[in-house]
């Protein structure tokens, strides 16, 4: 007897080929037959026509920590997301040596939040083990994250590394992609990323063809620097010989939208020399990050504690608002192109300002009667660094120019957020994208959005026999209606659950059966398998 059949579904294999109607078996863990299946089993759903699909597969996200406190994972769940990919932009909670464990806490809280769990680990192998450990809904997979490689190494240290310092740093990278890490990730645009020249992140790079890991890059100006940003990590992956992933492409500022265009160009150019280069996009207009990201690079050397002194100097201070007061050549200043009105404050640290969530900087400035400038740097003083931002800094045109483009595959780039009001792409990702640009504006078909959220970053990302519905696969499926499927969540309203998926099946347990948790955690960490070439 079987253990689970989902019948008369319309099945999107995850290929991109047209559906078909059948049925799938699941055995164990395992998809099992797929068409029209006459056997018995223990447990028989008929979803009634509804999409049976791989599960989805978040490319970028930064649950890193929240996994730890909520490991059931609703909201993740409820979208349809069976497995996450951690490590982003250079955030993560590990590598870390216990001298620079409060440097590195203090620079991934505002993005991976906070846990009321201690950090049991140190290397990222411990880390995979405690993820493990702690039995997800969801399967979790990670890169070995440059900041915290970094950090670990030579703090915030606004210099080169040294030949000495860079030789730890390669063997600290290839430890990481010893215990199953898919790659290297860096946040360029963040510091420490951002003191690090294109040269020493290739040599960097040198660890990764041995064990085919992959370069992914913030990369390190999504606005007037966009192109020359791009330009930069594909001679950095062309050089190093390395399989490269853009994070979350962008034209950000209005004086840049557009570029997006040229921007594909590029990654099309280097395709045609040979060159593995791919990227993932948020369905948004909308980006998401620290409130710290506006201040000039110069700002965040040392550590959050030397930033919060350099914004207690009135000298300091006065500095800062002139840098941002007009356009720079060496980093991208959003607000002069985009406007202080832009940037919301979403998630504050104490209670004190909580009341200031859902607002603009440019209102927030208005009612206490400062310039922009400095309402920024006292709130960041207020709030000890840590708040989190939404920034509305992108164009609709823009976004569906890269949904649309067949080397791009959809993430959420979906910050922790407990309190406050988190960007709503932390619950509506996935549906919407199937809702807006497959059934509202047409941008994909549904074929074509089902692979970008399954069987592609499967593949990107060397996930294993899974993303696919097809005999001898790992039993990771997610159903819903094709007709209903629907975010909720709102910038205003950013914690409403979809609609539209009624069923989610994780490692062959049914973990989402009729839109509630069966409290199933099935979940395991997914370590890369690597083609070692020593």
């Amino acid at each position: 007897m079987l253990d689970l059949i989902l019948k008369n579904g319309r099945i999107v294999d995850g290929t991109g080929n047209p559906w078909f109607a059948g049925d799938v078996a699941i055995q164990g863990n395992k998809i099992v037959a797929v068409g029209q299946i006459h056997e018995e089993a223990a447990h028989v759903i008929d979803v009634q026509k509804q999409v049976i699909a791989p599960g989805f597969i978040d490319g970028h996200c930064h649950s890193d920590l929240m996994i730890f406190d909520y490991p059931h994972s609703e909201i993740k769940m409820r979208q349809g997301v069976t497995t996450e990919v951690v490590g982003n932009c250079g955030l993560a909670p590990a590598p870390f040596v216990p001298a620079q464990a409060e440097l590195l806490q203090s620079y991934v809280q505002p993005v991976l939040g906070q846990t009321k769990w201690a950090w049991p680990w140190e290397t990222v192998a411990q880390y995979i083990d405690a993820v493990a450990g702690s039995h997800p809904s969801e399967h979790m997979a990670t890169y070995v994250a440059h900041g915290a490689l970094r950090i670990a190494v030579m703090g915030f240290a606004n210099r080169p590394a040294t030949s000495q310092e860079i030789a730890m740093m390669k063997q600290i990278l290839e430890e990481g992609l010893k215990a199953g890490a898919i790659g290297l990730s860096i946040g360029l645009l963040y510091a420490p990323g951002s003191y690090t020249s294109k040269e020493e992140i290739a040599e960097l790079c040198s660890v990764l063809p041995a064990y085919n890991g992959l370069f992914s890059t913030h990369i390190r100006g999504e606005g007037n620097n966009l192109l020359p940003s791009v330009q930069e990590v594909i001679w950095i992956a062309e050089r190093a010989g390395v399989s490269l992933h853009i994070s979350h492409l962008k034209a950000a500022g209005k004086r840049n939208w557009g570029q997006i265009v040229d921007a594909l160009e590029l990654i099309e150019d280097a395709r045609a020399r040979g060159m593995d280069v791919t990227c993932d996009v948020y369905p948004y207009n909308a980006g998401s990050t620290s409130l710290t990201t506006i201040l000039p690079p110069w700002v965040l050397e040392g550590g959050i504690e030397k930033v919060l002194e350099v914004l207690r100097d009135p000298a300091m201070r006065a500095r800062i608002r002139e840098e941002l007061s007009h356009e720079q050549l060496t980093w991208d200043n959003l607000v002069c192109s985009t406007g202080w009105q832009s940037v919301f404050l979403s998630a504050m640290h104490t209670e004190t300002n909580r009341h200031l969530e859902g607002k603009h900087i440019a209102e927030i400035s208005e009612l206490r009667g400062q310039h922009p400038a400095d309402c920024m740097m006292d709130l960041l003083l207020e709030e000890e660094g840590r708040i989190s931002i939404v920034y509305f800094h992108m164009s609709d045109d823009d976004v569906k120019q890269v949904v649309a483009y067949d080397k791009s595959l959809i993430a959420s780039d979906s910050l922790t957020c407990d309190t406050g009001k988190p960007h709503p792409r932390l619950y509506g990702t996935f549906p919407r994208v199937f809702a807006k640009f497959v059934r509202e504006h047409r941008v994909l078909t549904l074929e074509q959005a089902v692979r970008k959220v399954t069987s592609f970053p499967v593949q990107r990302f060397k996930l294993g026999m899974r993303g696919l519905i097809v005999p001898g696969y790992i039993a990771d499926v997610t159903v819903f209606n094709p007709d209903t499927i629907q975010d909720h969540a709102t910038f205003e309203e950013p914690r409403l659950y979809p609609d539209g998926i009624p069923h989610v099946v994780v490692n062959g347990k049914i973990t989402l059966s009729h839109g509630e948790h069966t409290h199933a955690r099935e979940g395991i960490f997914i370590r890369a398998q690597h083609c070692c070439r020593h």
